[in-house]
């Protein structure tokens, strides 16, 4: 039992001290990012923004310090969110119309498929100023990664724990 421990103990101490991570200032450039929004629920529009905010504020603040101008980015509309961004709607989601107009301003295109508009019953001139419709989500999502675009997908979960408990 003695010599078991005394391997044991001699294998412990030849291992590798364990070291800590190591940040990594990766050289980004100036973004092409399309976002796809296709969700179940169309409260999650307000998380699926925290995505975008998130990238693009990486991008604009130290050390990479890029402008709006110097970003282009689309963000596709084809699930349950669309309402969000119908007119009629506006008071119910006044704080995510409010959010995606600011990023609207900074540049940002958003783009509601046309044909799941049509399945929602809207047309054109039932959407916020800053939508734009386009003729299919998937060819649109298509077109803009053939262009050398990241695609970008949020998923959205329902945060069932506090980050002090599993932390």
């Amino acid at each position: 039992m003695k010599r078991f421990f005394a391997v044991l103990l001699a294998m412990v101490l030849s291992l590798p001290a364990v070291g800590a991570g190591t940040w990594v200032q990766t050289p980004y450039k100036p973004a092409k990012a399309v976002f796809e929004f296709y969700f179940d629920d169309p409260a999650h529009m307000g998380s699926a923004l925290y995505w975008l905010r998130s990238y693009m504020n990486t991008l604009m603040e130290p050390p990479y310090n890029y402008s709006p101008e110097d970003l282009s980015i689309k963000v596709v509309i084809h699930g349950t969110e669309i309402v969000t961004v119908a007119k009629k709607n506006e008071r119910q989601y006044q704080e995510v119309v409010e959010r995606m107009r600011y990023y609207a301003d900074l540049g940002v295109e958003f783009k509601v498929c046309g044909q799941a508009a049509e399945d929602f019953g809207y047309s054109v001139k039932d959407f916020q100023d800053f939508i734009q419709v386009v003729p299919n989500s998937l060819v649109e999502l298509a077109h803009w990664q053939q262009e050398g675009y990241a695609l970008i997908t949020p998923h959205i979960y329902e945060k069932r724990f506090p980050i002090e408990q599993i932390r």
